[in-house]
């Protein structure tokens, strides 16, 4: 259980780590400070040491052995970079549907992506890793159409042109986002 305990607590800190780098190379500083805190909150720490394995969320582990996964439903709740977040009653169908993403939760989101990526694969990560993963659940997947063509259009430019060329993209949207001049080419918004 020691080593549960270390190996979870030094992979959320390395996550951590690597998701502030990212967000600080976007230009989202305060969500690379503030990104996942609610990991070291008891209900979702201590099933991350319980169901530990170091090459996959422990949430899955949990989903396993238990049917589903209250660390995944507590963190999912209280961090807006998920699009899992993003559920609302539709005043119209009055049934919970997906709701659209403002894009500085969609570049945090994309910053997780890539960090959980390079955390899980360690040296066997490629920029094209985080768009495969994200193709792979795409049409079992609940979330707003524009925000989904939006995350798709970041990891596609990453796998395509890389992090430097990605990132100066984002840099420039939040830059355009305080006069409420982002544009997204390509998408058809």
């Amino acid at each position: 259980m020691l080593d549960n305990l270390k190996g979870h607590f030094l992979t959320v800190v390395r996550h951590r780590r690597k998701v502030r780098e990212h967000c600080f190379r976007a230009g989202i500083y305060w969500r690379g400070l503030m990104h996942d805190l609610s990991k070291f909150s008891p209900t979702e720490f201590i099933p991350g040491v319980l169901y530990f394995q170091g090459d996959r969320s422990p949430n899955e582990k949990e989903r396993e052995m238990t049917g589903c996964s209250k660390a995944w439903m507590h963190h999912k709740g209280r961090n807006r970079h998920h699009f899992e977040y993003w559920t609302d009653y539709s005043p119209a169908t009055k049934k919970l549907e997906p709701v659209k993403m403002p894009d500085v939760f969609i570049f945090e989101m994309f910053c997780d992506r890539v960090a959980a990526s390079k955390i899980y694969n360690k040296e066997k990560y490629t920029d094209d890793m985080p768009l495969a993963y994200f193709m792979r659940a795409k049409h079992r997947r609940i979330i707003e159409e524009e925000t989904a063509a939006k995350l798709e259009f970041l990891l596609t430019m990453l796998a395509k042109h890389g992090e430097d060329a990605t990132f100066r993209y984002i840099r420039r949207q939040v830059r355009r986002s305080r006069f409420g001049k982002t544009d997204w080419p390509g998408l058809n918004m």
